[in-house]
């Protein structure tokens, strides 16, 4: 019987010429390594529970440290800067239309305005300082799967700016403001449509593609800029001469349509991507779905507004030679054709307007009861526009039908909104400072 020291020293020597130590660690270094480095699976388990949450803090606050100069801060000034300005426009929008109004609100959104015209200078002077330190960057940026869905903010915040602009200058201003304006909204028109056709073709062609599973409203942004071209035609039609009224209605509904019914088809995905996977990470975002049916109400009710006026004065702006074929020339009840008009998009706008409510109030029970993600990201702005539109659908029915509840809700609505902008805003400073934003790895430009 051999000696169990014996036998066990004997083991050992046997191990140690089949496998000599320095071999073993050498090949456990060089598989470490190899596996790192190639992304393979690593010698040692990734950390879980609190020992994942260490890790994923020190590596927050590695980050945070680092000296990051100014230069390569504004390479991470993103597209997504515009949901400010866009958000602060719609916030001067909503103050000319809210229905209880007191002395000096008109000076307060005149003010909110022209913070509004100068926040869009200071975020497309950024832009173009990062262009030009970075040459390679606004080609990443159109392709960018994430940044290129923010690129349509831009012209977001320009329709809020013209819209404001309806409203605050054209009472103050001449005529030239009037034809200013018409030129503007055709420009806007057809640069906002080939934008859509442009922006979806490079997300359905390019090598990096959105997943389903990622699936979020946003995906709406490429098509909201001409939708809200028809919210500009109604806007501006009251102030233009009928021949030029009836034109940019007649395109502004056809953009209206076109942006609410790719939204519609969005929203069967995006309501399947809820059922299969849950709700998404970034809960503001879930606001974005209430603005194509918010303002394509608001839209009908205004449209439907002006068609009294177009109707009798229809022999004023149709030729001569196209009388006879002209749907609108020589009726005989023009008042009941323009009655049954009006209440149609009347009835159509309540339509829709039920439709955004129940978004609004999906996306505000998702976001009070379960928000994962508390860190500030500019997604946090669609609290704001995309209600904005909502509250200006409420404004418009509201006034349609004569009712002080729907008027006195949309009155509530605008201070919750202006309380929601201010949070928004201060919570957008505080993590600029705080190295939370225009940071590398923080923004839309991430991998």
């Amino acid at each position: 019987m051999v000696p169990a020291d014996e036998e066990a020293s004997t083991y050992r020597q046997t191990l140690s010429r089949s496998f000599p130590p320095t071999h073993i660690s050498q090949d456990i270094s060089k598989a470490s390594t190899r596996t790192r480095g190639e992304g393979q699976i690593s010698d040692e388990p990734p950390p879980t529970g609190l020992m994942a949450t260490l890790s994923r803090t020190k590596s927050r606050t590695n980050t945070i440290l680092e000296k990051v100069s100014l230069r390569e801060r504004i390479h991470h000034f993103t597209f997504a800067w515009y949901t400010l300005t866009m958000s602060t426009g719609g916030i001067a929008l909503l103050l000319a239309e809210t229905p209880h109004r007191f002395r000096g609100l008109d000076t307060i959104g005149l003010v909110v305005f022209f913070l509004d015209i100068v926040l869009i200078f200071l975020i497309t002077a950024a832009l173009c300082l990062r262009f030009s330190f970075f040459r390679k960057t606004p080609a990443k940026a159109i392709t960018h799967p994430s940044e290129s869905l923010f690129i349509p903010t831009f012209f977001l915040s320009v329709a809020a700016a013209l819209s404001n602009i309806q409203h605050y200058g054209v009472p103050k201003c001449g005529p030239w403001l009037i034809a200013t304006l018409k030129v503007c909204f055709w420009v806007y028109l057809v640069t906002t449509f080939f934008l859509s056709v442009g922006m979806y073709h490079l997300l359905f062609t390019g090598r990096r593609r959105l997943s389903l599973d990622s699936m979020t409203p946003a995906w709406i942004l490429p098509i909201f800029p001409v939708m809200l071209s028809g919210t500009l035609a109604a806007f501006m039609a009251p102030s233009q001469p009928p021949d030029q009224a009836a034109a940019m209605l007649g395109a502004g509904l056809a953009a209206q349509g076109l942006g609410f019914l790719i939204s519609a088809f969005m929203y069967a995905t995006y309501l399947s991507r809820l059922m299969t996977i849950g709700l998404p990470v970034q809960r503001p975002g879930m606001f974005i779905a209430v603005g194509p049916p918010s303002f394509t109400a608001a839209a009908l009710v205004s449209m439907g507004a002006q068609v009294p006026r177009l109707v009798s004065t229809t022999d004023s702006f149709i030729s001569d030679s196209l009388r006879s074929v002209a749907y609108l020339a020589d009726m005989e009840n023009p008042g009941t054709i323009a009655f049954a008009v009006r209440a149609m998009a009347l009835f159509s706008a309540v339509f829709l307007w039920g439709l955004s409510f129940w978004f609004f109030s999906s996306a505000c029970l998702s976001t009070l009861f379960g928000m994962p993600d508390h860190s500030f990201h500019l997604s946090w702005w669609s609290f704001v526009f995309p209600n904005v539109g909502f509250a200006i659908a409420t404004v418009r029915i509201g006034e349609a039908f004569g009712s002080e509840g729907l008027l006195w809700f949309a009155t509530v609505l605008t201070v919750i909104l202006v309380a929601v902008w201010l949070f928004v805003g201060f919570c957008c400073v505080r993590a600029v400072i705080r190295r939370k934003l225009v940071w590398p790895g923080r923004d839309e430009d991430s991998d």
